[in-house]
């Protein structure tokens, strides 16, 4: 019987010049360069499943894809390999063995995502902050985004045309802090729809600079109606942050480190 291994691959990636993570045909996407990349040094065709999907222009700070092989790789060899074939826009920063069952996507508890806006304008954010010239009322969007811990259906915020069965997620945080000149929103849950963090921070804002009120952005989210919140923030503000898993997954991989 044929050895089968199953890896967890912790990625990092700066998502500028990207077309998103998943594979698209005529574009360059994470998914098929790491592809590309695990095939060249496994030297027979690997496919990846992700965590989740980010959009076009999105960046990853931490994202997690399975993989299998027929070879038991040695970790700090084979990340230095691997980091040697990616561009210099992808780091691979870990490898764990999973059990055959596990599943990067299915297996995934929660996700956190972090959209960042910039309050002065900055050459060195270009691409990875949002540029807000208006001043905001920190308060009041961090009122209504308490209001996302108790609403369980997020079509509002969600891309028109998505093929998914419910709408619904559960938010587990979210919240606004300020550093400096650069205001930070944090947002964990279970799943998220297309566009749905971008959707968010953008239809903030808006109540943030006075656009819309309590009662506006509650009216919006029993709406179920993508056209009544406000426009997506950039792209290029957005930060999948971390993705959890059950505590006891990665112990497999303890007696091999």
């Amino acid at each position: 019987m044929e050895f089968r291994q199953k890896y967890f691959l912790e990625l990092q990636y700066k998502g500028t010049n990207f077309h998103g993570w998943q594979v698209q045909p005529n574009a360059i996407t994470v998914q098929s360069v790491l592809e590309s990349s695990l095939t060249t040094l496994l030297k027979c065709p690997t496919p990846v499943m992700g965590s989740g999907r980010t959009d076009t222009g999105v960046h990853a700070l931490q994202q997690f894809a399975h993989f299998e092989t027929n070879e038991e790789l040695d970790y700090a060899l084979f990340l230095k390999k691997l980091n040697g074939i990616l561009p210099k826009d992808i780091a691979a920063k870990q490898l764990y063995s999973v059990p055959m069952d596990a599943h990067a996507r299915f297996d995934a508890i929660s996700r956190e995502y972090k959209y960042f806006v910039h309050l002065q304008k900055n050459p060195f954010y270009e691409g990875r902050s949002w540029y807000c010239p208006y001043e905001v009322n920190l308060q009041m969007m961090n009122d209504l985004a308490r209001m996302l811990l108790k609403q369980g259906d997020f079509e509002c915020f969600s891309k028109v045309k998505t093929n998914v069965n419910h709408f619904h997620c559960e938010i587990k945080k979210a919240f606004w802090e300020q550093k400096g000149e650069q205001m930070i929103f944090h947002i964990v849950a279970d799943r998220f729809l297309r566009g749905m963090v971008r959707a968010i921070v953008g239809t903030l804002l808006l109540a943030g600079r006075g656009k819309l009120d309590e009662k506006d952005f509650k009216e919006i989210l029993e709406s179920r109606n993508r056209s009544k919140a406000g426009a997506a923030a950039p792209p290029g503000g957005l930060f999948l942050a971390k993705v959890a898993y059950p505590p006891d997954l990665f112990t497999y991989n303890l007696d091999k480190n």
